[in-house]
């Protein structure tokens, strides 16, 4: 689809550059707890379709390298919920938005009428995608 090209020429000249090594994989977990309410391993091991112990082990590693805490629920103790530290969250924003100066520069090359159409579309997109 012509959408699926625009959007990773978007992506590839407008990422900015990641300092930090992380899998694919936990970058979905770390949208996941972003994007979603009361996640815990289970919602995960569901969400990706792998097994509890999987989901559990990348978890493990994000808890290590600081990028998410676990909380437990103060209504049900057996429940355990992720959540983003502020390391989680600025490694999120490094590997799945675009670069901010970057995209000012794009942005700023057009007319106030068409930011404001470029806008629109990807706000009406999102919501749709929701």
């Amino acid at each position: 689809m012509e959408l699926n090209s625009y959007f990773t020429d978007i992506y590839y000249y407008l990422h900015p550059t990641h300092e930090q090594t992380i899998s694919h994989q936990s970058v979905r977990i770390l949208q996941m707890i972003q994007k979603e309410d009361d996640v815990t391993v289970s919602f995960v091991s569901v969400a990706l379709k792998i097994s509890h112990n999987t989901a559990s082990e990348h978890i493990k590693k994000l808890v290590k390298n600081g990028w998410i805490i676990k909380n437990r629920s103060e209504q049900d103790q057996r429940k355990v919920y992720l959540e983003l530290t502020s390391a989680g969250i600025a490694v999120l924003k490094e590997n799945t938005e675009l670069d901010e100066l970057k995209l000012q520069k794009a942005l700023n090359k057009l007319k106030e009428d068409e930011k404001t159409q470029v806008i629109q579309a990807f706000r009406l997109l999102s919501e749709a995608a929701k």
